[in-house]
């Protein structure tokens, strides 16, 4: 079976048109397989988000190729790319970036637009799904921010996309709460049979995860099993 993610020697040098060039990613393999969950830990400038952000199409590599789905990213042009982000992943992030202006049953709404599909039921069930049933009216200011993740979860997971992209999705909450996203995340994907890459600075979330990765100056260089974590 062709994994959700295949990444075959990826390499990302920071500024590309100066002589003096940093590599944030420096020869990264990696694959995920359906429905599996793994968590790429790291310290803040190892190249976890440079390798997010390259997944989601939203940049180049300078070399390496990367495939979503079996589809190479740098075959698709500009509109595939678009139409691959709004299809087929959803996202998770550390600031839950909702719309301030839009209530959440309109934030989750709102990804099902973006993909082409007019099913409001959808979104409604989804925050259901979160425990927001009763508080799709309300405006992300008026939510805790517990609440505000819930409603990003919804958002994400309303298209049931292939795979799930998660950047420290409880990097902004207390540790009880901490939990609870990571439980309903994990607990999300696993019932809907989606992958997901959830990177991370704590070893904690090797606890939710089938495998742990660790990055290390732009590297993956080493990787645990579940609930093992690395130090």
């Amino acid at each position: 079976m062709e994994p959700i993610i295949r990444v075959t020697d990826l390499w990302k040098y920071y500024p590309e048109a100066e002589a003096q060039k940093f590599a944030a990613l420096r020869g990264v393999n990696m694959e995920l397989q359906q429905g599996e969950i793994v968590a790429l830990f790291g310290k803040s400038g190892s190249g976890k988000t440079t390798l997010l952000n390259l997944l989601a199409g939203l940049d180049n590599p300078t070399s390496g190729s990367i495939a979503i789905e079996g589809r190479k990213l740098d075959e698709l042009g500009d509109f595939k790319r678009t139409e691959l982000r709004r299809k087929r992943l959803g996202f998770v992030f550390q600031f839950f970036n909702l719309i301030p202006t839009l209530t959440a049953f309109e934030n989750v709404y709102l990804s099902l637009e973006l993909a082409g599909r007019n099913e409001p039921a959808l979104a409604r069930d989804a925050l259901a799904q979160v425990g927001l049933g009763d508080k799709g009216a309300r405006y992300p200011h008026e939510l805790s921010g517990g609440e505000q993740q819930r409603v990003a979860l919804a958002r994400a997971f309303v298209k049931a996309p292939a795979l799930i992209l998660a950047d420290e999705p409880t990097g902004n909450l207390d540790t009880v709460t901490s939990r609870e996203i990571m439980e309903m995340l994990t607990s999300l994907c696993r019932t809907a049979g989606m992958s997901m890459l959830m990177v991370t600075h704590t070893a904690m979330a090797g606890n939710y995860a089938d495998r742990m990765l660790q990055m290390v100056d732009g590297v993956i260089a080493e990787e645990s099993a579940a609930g093992k974590g690395l130090p």
